[in-house]
């Protein structure tokens, strides 16, 4: 058996429990404003209490199974893309249980794959405007203000870097969906559109439907 220095085996060191919990954030059709996905968690003392999904690693499971399977069976979501890690959140106090570390993620979902979802379980499953989150369990604030501040960075720099929005789209919609993933707090609409398109390319198509001149499709180059 292997002990280190001090002669110790790694089974003499009390452990913590780690869990793993993702913020799913998106933006609702008709409401531009980001907002994160809750659940109610299981138990009878839980039972009213909103959270984000998130659930105990398994024994030999690695991080990403342990996302996939909170977010599948909390949330009844299954991302095609991976939730990327974000933080681990160790205060020994974070959690009234226990020793719990948290491992949060965060996922940046369409409002198509989120909406059936929430209307299929509306008893179980919310959306929570990020801007408005307060009182959730645990330290979720924290990792909800944290994602939300991830996602906002990836926005300033880069159009749509999670494909929210289906190609091929106008600049107007991406400026739109922009300002609601920033609160409002991103570029004018003149300075957006220099600042994005040298990193879009031009379709042959113009938008269908609207009213006035038809405008410029494009998609993320």
């Amino acid at each position: 058996m292997y002990r280190d220095s001090s002669g110790r085996a790694l089974t003499d060191y009390p452990r913590p429990s780690v869990a793993v919990d993702t913020a799913v954030l998106t933006v609702p059709a008709g409401d531009p404003r980001l907002a994160v996905l809750l659940v109610r968690r299981a138990g009878e003392e839980r039972r009213r209490q909103w959270a984000l999904p998130g659930t105990f690693l398994h024994e030999g499971e690695t991080l990403a199974v342990a996302v996939g399977r909170s977010l599948r069976e909390k949330a009844g979501l299954t991302p095609e893309a991976a939730p990327r890690q974000l933080h681990v959140f160790d205060d020994p106090d974070r959690d009234d249980r226990g020793w719990v570390l948290s491992v949060a993620h965060v996922a940046a979902l369409p409002w198509r794959v989120v909406a059936p979802v929430v209307e299929a379980r509306p008893e179980e499953v919310c959306l929570r405007p990020v801007d408005d989150v307060r009182g959730l369990l645990f330290d979720h604030d924290d990792i909800v203000r944290r994602a939300v501040a991830d996602m906002r960075s990836q926005y300033a720099e880069r159009p749509d870097p999670d494909g929210l929005l289906q190609e091929p789209f106008t600049v107007r919609e991406l400026h739109r969906l922009h300002e609601a993933v920033t609160g409002g707090l991103g570029y004018s609409a003149d300075t957006f559109r220099r600042t994005m398109l040298p990193l879009l390319e031009e379709t042959k198509r113009r938008s269908e439907g609207s009213v006035g001149k038809p405008a410029q499709l494009y998609v993320r180059r």
